[in-house]
């Protein structure tokens, strides 16, 4: 069986759960970056907590799920990450993602899609993963769909990232006026504005 579910608490700032993945490598334009997600457990629980699984869920993968599966599924579900990040911060700093990083995308996309099924609704019809519950991989094929929903959808272009140089941490500025700034006010607005005022003191 796999470690125990993670107490960590996630910063679910994005307004997307796809941006909120990128944000789990934190300071990643510092010299040192914090991993958050370390374990198989804080994947299932990142995932809870931005309800794209069901606590009952969470707990099912965390009691079935091996080793060796659950370290596998942690490395790719980094590895996705890491392409949607490369790809969506070369948009924002207008530069072409590398190949790579797109074809990387693709593959988790098309993995996703492959093991989908057209179900009906009450409203039409729906893609459904049937049966996949309490496989290994059920996070990383959710985690897949919902950054393919991301950047093939016009929302892409409402990503903005956090304007401290050091976190640029990404969220969908929905903002009336499209003038967010920050990835929280409370944390690295109120951050930057101290340090402008120590900056302008020192002169």
């Amino acid at each position: 069986m796999s470690s125990a579910a993670s107490s960590r608490q996630f910063e679910l700032i994005a307004g997307d759960p796809s941006l909120d993945l990128v944000n789990t490598l934190d300071w990643r334009f510092r010299d040192q970056t914090e991993e958050l997600l370390e374990s198989y457990g804080d994947l299932t629980g990142f995932l809870d907590q931005s309800h794209l699984l069901s606590d009952r869920q969470a707990h099912e993968l965390l009691r079935r799920t091996g080793a060796k599966a659950a370290e596998r599924v942690l490395r790719e579900s980094r590895t996705l990450r890491e392409a949607l990040a490369e790809a969506i911060y070369a948009g924002l700093d207008g530069r072409e993602p590398a190949s790579a990083a797109v074809k990387t995308m693709e593959r988790f996309f098309k993995a996703a899609r492959d093991r989908q099924q057209l179900v009906p609704s009450e409203s039409g019809f729906r893609w459904e993963f049937g049966g996949l519950e309490s496989e290994p991989q059920f996070p990383l094929l959710l985690l897949s769909r919902a950054a393919a929903d991301l950047v093939l959808s016009d929302r892409l272009q409402e990503v903005r990232a956090c304007g401290n140089p050091e976190c640029r941490w990404l969220f969908l500025d929905t903002s009336k006026n499209h003038t967010r700034r920050w990835c929280d006010m409370k944390i690295c607005g109120n951050r930057m504005k101290a340090r402008r005022f120590k900056a302008q003191h020192r002169e």
